[in-house]
């Protein structure tokens, strides 16, 4: 089974990332955007969540699985590779960093803020960046 998850790291904003400070992603209309159902998921539950649980509930609840169908989905769903939080918007376009524990579960901290320059600047942690928007 193929994993999304990393373990004491800390992925900052993408060099490109249009933003000085976090924002707060907004849903359009009566749409939720990936940027705010990640957001909304991560922000109500600092750390129980892992990269993974994260992508595939979002998969899940867009196809309406429930129950045992949903327990069976995710075997399947993580078979083969997903794109990890890297390529999320939040740490794109909206300018939000993650931080993962020694268990895999996540936070998120906005640039600009104290929180941000800690875990930017912690050696005790791997660091990567969220994947560009557009070629350098």
């Amino acid at each position: 089974m193929k994993t999304t998850n990393y373990i004491n790291t800390f992925i900052e904003v993408a060099e490109d990332c249009p933003v000085a400070e976090g924002e707060i992603p907004q849903a359009k209309g009566d749409k939720i955007t990936v940027a705010s159902y990640q957001f909304d998921m991560i922000i109500a539950h600092p750390y129980k969540y892992t990269s993974d649980d994260i992508i595939f509930n979002q998969y899940a609840d867009k196809e309406g699985l429930a129950g045992q169908a949903r327990k069976d989905a995710r075997t399947e769903y993580f078979q083969k590779g997903r794109a990890c939080l890297r390529a999320s918007p939040l740490g794109k376009r909206y300018g939000w960093g993650i931080h993962y524990d020694e268990q895999g579960r996540i936070a998120i901290y906005a640039k600009g803020t104290p929180e941000y320059d800690c875990f930017r600047n912690d050696p005790a942690l791997e660091h990567t960046k969220a994947m560009r928007s557009k070629k350098a």
